[in-house]
């Protein structure tokens, strides 16, 4: 059974940094196109960046420039590196990862993101 899970949430000030972790158990990355979403209270969960299994990153407007997506297949491993954080990127972020194969596809329980002002 593949299961995703996120760490490296918190607090943290305007203007600092966070690095989210989503480890990826029961399977291989490789196999997966992996997203980060995030869904702020009374808000719709949202994409903010997607890396392919190839390697391709694409990102939503707000975090470009920002937020770097990457992978280490040897660690099962995804991160999201944000930068300049801002209270709007106060969210819960989840990571979902997509199977190339079977279009299959699976979430994380999230992590929480708080940046005060």
């Amino acid at each position: 059974q593949v299961q995703l899970v996120e760490s490296g949430g918190g607090l943290v000030q305007s203007g600092g940094s966070l690095r989210l972790s989503c480890t990826v158990s029961g399977s291989i990355i490789s196999l997966y196109d992996m997203d980060w979403y995030r869904q702020a209270p009374g808000k719709e969960r949202e994409l903010v960046a997607r890396i392919r299994v190839g390697g391709i990153t694409g990102y939503e407007d707000s975090a470009k420039g920002r937020f770097t997506i990457s992978r280490d297949n040897a660690k099962n491993t995804m991160y999201l590196q944000m930068n300049s954080l801002e209270p709007e990127d106060t969210a819960k972020y989840y990571c979902r990862a997509e199977s190339v194969a079977t279009m299959d596809t699976y979430w994380g329980q999230g992590t929480q993101v708080t940046v005060s002002s």
